[in-house]
């Protein structure tokens, strides 16, 4: 009985042990490789075996990496207050350095994409964060880029999602909307009378050529009252058609 006791426990230790040496590996995962403490390779994907109790296997994702950078409050260059978030791109392209130059590479490209984003629009003006945003976003993947690259990390890309204003800040610059919007009304407007001046002034030059030609556009006038089905209609007879009737009268 007691052999029987020392068979079992020797098999589950057997089945400890082997289950703690192999390793599988998926397509986008990668096994850094510790042997007494010491790098000794970057594995993967499939199986991976390991000497039990001497080798550890650290995983590490390869698959990219959407980060969201948390709001930060942005002062700009021209002293509007703003707060801005974004989001982040990211992949690990060199296991080795992912675990070994850096603690937790997650936490540190997350830290590092707060202080870059504070940085770089803390020292762009207001306009630009609205109509500037590829080139902003472009100047924050390289500086990014440029950082986590001895982690292992490339940084593919950054967007900054959002801008928010301060309640008086946004009823400040709709004022101004406004302002802007009523100054292009009165420009057009202005135009327009310009422009109706003009055709006034040469249609009273045609007229002035050719004096049976306002008789013409008073009849019209005429007309166009008669058919508002007006009861009464009082207008003045043109000294022009009086004497017309002068003139057949004799």
């Amino acid at each position: 009985m007691a052999a029987l006791v020392v068979l079992a426990v020797l098999v589950i230790f057997v089945a400890i042990v082997l289950g703690s040496s192999v390793r599988v590996l998926r397509e986008y995962e990668r096994g850094v490789i510790f042997r007494l403490g010491r790098l000794i390779a970057q594995k993967g994907p499939g199986l991976i075996l390991l000497i039990p109790l001497i080798d550890r296997m650290v995983r590490v994702d390869l698959r990219t990496v959407t980060l969201t950078i948390p709001p930060q409050e942005v002062i700009t260059r021209d002293n509007v207050p703003a707060g801005v978030n974004a989001v982040a791109y990211f992949r690990v392209v060199d296991s080795r350095k992912a675990i070994v130059e850096v603690e937790n590479y997650l936490l540190a490209t997350s830290q590092i994409s707060q202080t870059a984003l504070r940085s770089v629009l803390g020292k762009a003006e207001f306009d630009q964060l609205l109509s500037e945003r590829e080139r902003l976003n472009a100047q924050l993947q390289e500086i990014l880029d440029r950082h986590t690259e001895p982690w292992g990390v490339k940084v593919a890309s950054v967007e900054v999602k959002q801008v928010d204003l301060p309640p008086d800040m946004q009823r400040a610059m709709a004022k101004q909307a406004e302002a802007e919007r009523e100054k292009r009304a009165k420009i057009v407007h202005a135009a327009g009378e310009l422009e109706a001046s003009v055709k006034l002034a040469q249609a009273a030059t045609a007229m002035s050529v050719e004096p049976m030609t306002i008789t013409l556009r008073y009849l019209q006038t005429l007309t166009e009252i008669a058919s508002e089905k007006n009861s009464t209609i009082i207008f003045p007879l043109p000294i022009e058609l009086l004497n017309l009737l002068k003139g057949a009268s004799k």
